[in-house]
């Protein structure tokens, strides 16, 4: 078969092209330039299209640079700024994945005539009783990234491979080693790639839109501190916070945008019953019942029923999740994975991806609208999530 594989520069990626080698594929390796501005992250900078292109070289395979500079601030960066602005907290490896790497790379190999894409991430194809083929983890636990692939499905699953997700990220930089693959050593790649660690989350967005001080309230009312900028806070959040002592641990519990107020309680405020998703993506028909639900790209499951139904959305579809046992509240613009328990062709039974979405919430006023640059609307179909602490302020 001929395969499109994708090389970011990593060691992951090369892998991958190289057990496709070994398999017997024709390969020709690719790098999507999305990042025209600084990046320290390991990911989507200069050094790594050059990186990427040294792999390619090692593998013996052709190499060529798509430039989606202007595909990747259209559909992440500048729902990033946006999201903010409307009080979510995002994480754009979801948008990436979702209009990049898994659909404008594969028309583009449609274009170009290959029969498939393949990529570094961690995650496996699995094939179901029924023939149809569903997303399902990594064999490496500690590295498994089906959550921020679950909008990979339907046509563009049944033509993407992803090699490295049958072995472990030990055995990748092993296999990388023994081939003498430059890339076996490099660090994997961190936190928001276009973001660089020097400046920071807030000298970023404050470059592209208006951030606005807040005030911090507790759950009755009155004023316990100040935070430099509301769109920067997120729902859990405890560090960073300006806040009179002697109240114990508190975490931010609500952020109101609109009124540029930030609400904190204790640990046990944060807990809520079930949560309204928004824009679902469905591996196949909606389900409905008990399924396992990951709420950031490295946390543990949780117990969950799921009622989908018809909704306002840009897919017409959301779904209430009802939480087993009271449940840390997720901050609207975060993704919600389900999975569920399924029969493979091979007879086993083993949980994959059934559906994802976006926690809905988030407003704005009309001044806040103003300062956006015109952004926002951007917001409204923007899903997205976290990992498991928030963003770098």
């Amino acid at each position: 078969m001929k395969v499109l594989a994708a090389l970011s520069g990593g060691v992951d990626s090369t892998v991958a092209a190289a057990m496709l080698l070994e398999a017997g594929h024709e390969v020709v390796g690719v790098t999507m330039k999305l990042w025209g501005g600084d990046s320290d992250t390991g990911c989507c900078s200069v050094s790594d299209v050059e990186d990427a292109r040294r792999a390619a070289a090692q593998l013996g395979v052709d190499h060529h640079v798509f430039n989606f500079a202007d595909e990747f601030d259209r559909h992440v960066v500048d729902p990033y700024v946006a999201d903010h602005l409307v009080g979510r907290t995002p994480n754009p490896c979801i948008e990436c994945n979702r209009h990049l790497k898994f659909d404008l790379l594969l028309r583009r190999a449609d274009l170009l005539g290959f029969d498939l894409v393949a990529t570094g991430h961690h995650a496996r194809v699995v094939e179901l009783a029924d023939g149809s083929r569903r997303l399902a983890r990594g064999r490496d636990s500690g590295k498994d990234q089906s959550y921020v692939l679950y909008p990979l499905a339907g046509a563009a699953l049944q033509r993407v491979l992803l090699p490295v997700g049958e072995t472990t990220k030990d055995k990748v930089r092993e296999l990388a080693s023994s081939m003498g693959l430059r890339t076996a050593s490099k660090p994997d790649s961190q936190d928001v790639c276009f973001i660089t660690r020097s400046d920071g989350r807030a000298a970023f967005l404050s470059e592209r839109a208006t951030l606005h001080p807040g005030r911090v309230v507790d759950s009755a009312g009155e004023e316990v501190g100040r935070v430099d900028a509301v769109e920067l806070v997120t729902i859990g959040q405890r560090r960073g916070l300006d806040l009179a002592g002697g109240k114990g641990r508190r975490f931010v519990t609500d952020v109101d945008v609109a009124r540029r107020t930030v609400t904190v309680g204790g640990a046990t405020d944060l807990l809520v019953d079930s949560v309204d998703l928004v824009d679902l993506v469905w591996a196949g028909d909606p389900v409905e019942g008990p399924v396992e639900v990951q709420c950031s790209a490295h946390g543990g499951a949780a117990s969950a029923t799921v009622t989908p139904g018809a909704g306002p959305g840009p897919d017409g579809a959301v779904a209430e999740i009802s939480w087993h046992e009271p449940h840390r509240r997720i901050a609207p613009g975060q993704s919600v994975v389900l999975y569920r328990i399924e029969e493979l062709r091979d007879g086993d039974r083993e949980a994959v991806v059934v559906g994802g979405g976006m926690v809905g919430g988030g407003m704005v006023d009309s001044g806040a609208a103003a300062d956006s640059g015109g952004l926002l609307h951007h917001a409204e179909s923007a899903g997205t999530c976290v990992a498991d602490q928030p963003p770098r302020a």
